[in-house]
């Protein structure tokens, strides 16, 4: 971040300590007489949440119209970073004309259960994926002179005790799971700001947490900008001034503990400088932005993006016997209330007063196509109406085929709750089932922000168009993909299981007594399903369309030390324009520590027309090949053979090879400690042993034991200090030799 012509050395404590604390729960403090502006900061993530009160309550419903665009659950099945931007320019505009200075969000925890309350706005079970399209809502929004809130640093994967939970997780799954979404935008985008998780990490709040975000985000990643506390997730301001949080938000007018805590010593007055430093660093960033006057966003032009983002969002599970798309020369009758109340967001603190709203049964009407329509249930929670359910089944048996809208009410997910089943409502399953009795064509389309369960009705229809939550706009975008106007072309970024309990994180959902433990380390989404064999309904990166593609001739490159560049070409081979998305997975083979079967490590979607052909070229780094080693507290390549895979999801793989990688040479220091594996897999380990055996051949050392299994077994896992347990005597002597010669190998 560039430096502000303001500088904090210049204010008094108490006005520094006023910065790093909101004036309200929505605006940033200000200092007019130094040109520090108290700017406004508002929700997201996918689109305004501005409150029309002019007081500083938290108003979640009267808020001013913006454009509502798919939330996260939707577009993340785009598989399209650019697409992403898009949408990140056109907030961006939104906020220039209604004088918000940073946009709070995207939101990139991981899914790692899909019972998780706040799946909807998260982008994936996989951080390759979240990390490579969020990215795209970072650099459009920042891209205007707006700010964005990378959030909810780290690891906020449930709403079960949010505030107070800890979540207890290895430093491997951190590193591999819940980090690299963030990792990967902080060094390739730099938000101009990160907003801290609720939750514990292994015991410490994450406000207060210096490793997090000092050590980790700041130092290790390069961090510039500045962090914020979520809504009511600062405990103690003088701690997490000292961990590096330079915003509590909203204020808790305690600022009289900031000053007392520099003047007995508890804060640093370099910290709580360089904590409010950031503070007018951000109010000079914004300044430009906000400083346009009489800015107004084209509505049209921001709808139009959100049917865009809308169309891309949709994922096709099912296509029968090519019943989508729909004959508009055909009987249609269109069943289920969400065809006519769609549900199109969240709810919770990204709730947004959409500009317009249009409705699948609207869209409809617009196109002129007929079809009758029967509510055929309510979207509360009351019984199923025997009336409703008569009238759907007349309007079933009536016609050709039958579209059945059916989903989740909102009132089934939001922020603030967990799921407690994967079950659509029992009422919406009945109706289906009475209605896939007397009509054979039956297309469902679902509407919900974390995956339901297909388990026990996809075998009675034709068609399943998942699609999610799609924005003001998907009423529109439906009508084209089912009516074939528009093709589908979304890509699951989230696994669906055949049942919850096959989710490896049931075993530890959603904790006790204070505390979750993340036993399934990472082995989170297809990195368990697919590493164990276990069946799903429908697997991560899956997806149909109206065209059909192929991939052939696979290259892989070698472009530097253990980096290379994977090429295929892909081919429409169908009559009928679509898109695709190519899936670049890793296979480790053999190594020393556990892995998934395979990681997504690169993708890329292309727009076909019938029978073109495109070669794409994907690079994978040190990082597509690299665990973290808890060992060597890093990333560590081992060498050896890697598969490389290439297919359209996680199980369809269409192509694949070998490459042989040199590793990176890590080896850790050799002690007493260390077995006997350790050192004849070490390049100086080895050396010494060779030698060994030959003064022992020579009579000159003791001789290892050979030819005796058992004892080989024992040597192989032993720490070589515990050779006399075998050798007695001549085992102390062999240890001391290894280490003497090992310390004169490394001086």
């Amino acid at each position: 971040m560039t430096r502000s012509r303001h500088s904090a050395n210049e204010l008094t404590v108490e006005e520094q300590a006023s910065l790093t604390s909101g004036a309200d729960a929505w605006h940033l403090q200000g200092i007019e007489g130094h040109g520090i502006k108290p700017y406004m900061i508002t929700d997201g993530p996918h689109g305004l949440r501005k409150s029309k009160s002019s007081s500083a309550d938290i108003d979640l419903d009267n808020t001013v119209p913006a454009t509502c665009f798919p939330p996260a659950a939707g577009l993340s099945s785009s598989w399209n970073p650019e697409l992403a931007r898009e949408v990140g320019v056109a907030m961006a505009e939104e906020c220039i004309q209604e004088k918000v200075a940073v946009i709070l969000g995207p939101g990139v925890n991981i899914k790692r259960n899909p019972l998780g309350g706040r799946c909807f706005e998260y982008w994936s079970e996989d951080p390759f994926l979240a990390g490579h399209e969020a990215i795209g809502i970072v650099e459009g929004v920042q891209s205007r002179g707006i700010g964005t809130s990378l959030k909810h640093f780290a690891v906020n994967n449930q709403e079960t005790d949010r505030l107070r939970i800890s979540a207890n997780v290895s430093q491997r799954a951190l590193r591999e799971i819940y980090f690299p979404a963030f990792e990967h935008i902080v060094k390739r985008a730099q938000p101009w700001t990160v907003m801290c998780s609720y939750n514990q990490i292994n015991g410490t709040h994450a406000a207060q947490n210096h490793w997090l975000l000092t050590e980790v985000l700041r130092d290790e990643w390069g961090f510039d900008g500045i962090v914020m506390s979520d809504w009511g997730a600062d405990h103690d301001r003088v701690a997490s001034l000292n961990a590096g949080l330079n915003l509590e938000m909203p204020p808790s007018f305690t600022d009289d503990r900031i000053v007392s805590g520099v003047s007995s010593g508890d804060i640093s007055s370099d910290q709580l400088e360089t904590m409010a430093q950031g503070m007018i660093d951000l109010s000079d960033r914004a300044s430009g932005a906000m400083s346009i006057d009489g800015y107004g966003f084209d509505v049209e032009k921001h709808d139009d993006v959100a049917y865009r983002a809308a169309l891309e969002s949709m994922v096709l599970l099912k296509n029968e016997g090519g019943t989508l798309p729909l004959s508009s020369h055909s009987s249609v009758a269109i069943i289920g209330e969400f065809a006519r109340t769609p549900r199109y967001q969240g709810g919770g603190s990204s709730h947004i007063t959409p500009t317009k709203i249009t409705s699948f049964l609207d869209a409809m009407e617009e196109r002129g196509i007929d079809a009758r329509f029967a509510p055929g249930f309510t979207l509360d929670d009351e019984a199923q109406d025997p009336a409703l359910t008569a009238e759907a089944l007349q309007a079933a048996q009536q016609a050709e085929q039958v579209v059945l809208f059916i989903g989740l009410p909102s009132q089934a997910e939001s922020e603030g709750f967990d799921r407690t089943t994967l079950d659509l409502p029992a009422k919406q399953l009945e109706l289906l089932d009475a209605i896939a009795k007397v009509n054979g064509n039956v297309t469902v389309v679902l509407s919900n922000g974390s995956v339901v369960s297909v388990r026990g009705w996809r075998e009675k229809v034709s068609a399943i168009l998942e699609s999610w939550l799609l924005g003001q706009a998907g009423g529109a975008a439906l009508a084209d993909v089912l009516f074939g106007r528009a093709y589908p072309s979304g890509k699951l970024a989230q696994s669906i299981p055949l049942d919850i309990e096959d989710d490896p994180s049931m075993l530890n959902w959603p904790g006790e007594e204070g505390h979750v433990d993340y036993g399934e380390g990472i082995y989170v989404g297809y990195r368990y399903y697919d590493s164990f064999d276990k069946a799903v309904a429908y697997p991560f990166g899956f997806g149909l369309g109206y065209a059909s593609f192929s991939i052939d001739d696979l290259r892989i490159e070698s472009v530097g030390p253990n980096r290379v560049e994977v090429s295929v070409v892909v081919t429409n081979t169908s009559s009928v324009e679509g898109a695709e998305t190519v899936q670049v997975y890793v296979a480790p083979n053999d190594s020393q520590v556990a892995r998934p079967r395979h990681e997504l490590k690169g993708f890329q979607k292309l727009h076909l027309r019938a029978g073109e052909s495109r070669k794409v070229k994907i690079a994978l780094d040190e990082r597509s090949f690299a665990y973290w080693s808890e060992r060597f507290d890093g990333w560590h390549i081992e060498a050896g053979t890697y598969g490389i895979e290439v297919g359209t999801s996680s199980r369809d793989i269409a192509q694949s090879a070998s490459v042989e990688l040199e590793g990176d040479g890590m080896s850790m220091p050799l002690t007493e400690w260390s077995n006997m594996h350790e050192w004849r897999t070490d390049p100086i380990g080895s050396q010494i042993l060779r030698d060994m055996d030959e003064k022992g051949e020579r009579g000159e050392l003791p001789q290892l034991l050979k030819d005796n299994a058992a004892a080989e077994m024992f040597l192989d896992s032993m720490p070589i200090n515990s050779l006399t347990v075998l050798m007695g005597k001549d085992g102390a002597r062999l240890t001391a030799y290894m280490l003497e010669a090992y310390a004169r190998a490394t001086s």
